[in-house]
């Protein structure tokens, strides 16, 4: 008997813990309302005013706008990793005429020539695909 199992469903769906806001988002939040409060012990108040509007928005997108359905650190992190690893390789070697003239002409290959293969006709194609159906039994007809 074949044994059924529960397969999960919506995985990528996260805990909410406080209405819509789900773990991930309130974490991002501790952490931009800790460093506000810092800004705001070391730094004048106007200074500080001005900082925290920066980290409140930087805290907003961190923790709700998402690009192709995945959050924004994801996305940042991608950017990241392409530009300091990309995935394109390009080879592009130029031979200077001083590493030409170094090799021997014994050394240099010269191209093989070009193999023309002649068209089979059609009669040839339907006598080649009967020996092939037939397994060999088949033998063509001398002419």
């Amino acid at each position: 008997m074949i044994q059924q199992y529960v397969v999960p469903q919506f995985i990528d769906v996260e805990n909410k813990i406080i209405g819509p806001i789900t773990v991930r988002q309130f974490v991002i939040f501790l952490v931009g309302a800790g460093l506000m409060v810092l800004v705001f012990r070391m730094a004048t108040f106007l200074m500080a005013m001005a900082i925290n509007v920066l980290i409140f928005g930087l805290t907003g997108t961190f923790a709700f706008f998402k690009i192709n359905g995945r959050p924004f650190h994801y996305f940042l992190l991608n950017i990241i990793q392409t530009i300091r690893k990309p995935t394109l390789k390009v080879w592009n070697k130029e031979i200077s005429l001083k590493e030409l003239s170094g090799k021997k002409k014994k050394e240099m290959k010269k191209p093989a020539p070009l193999i023309v293969k002649k068209s089979l006709s059609a009669s040839r194609l339907t006598q080649i695909a009967l020996i092939v159906d037939t397994g060999g039994v088949y033998q063509e007809e001398e002419v």
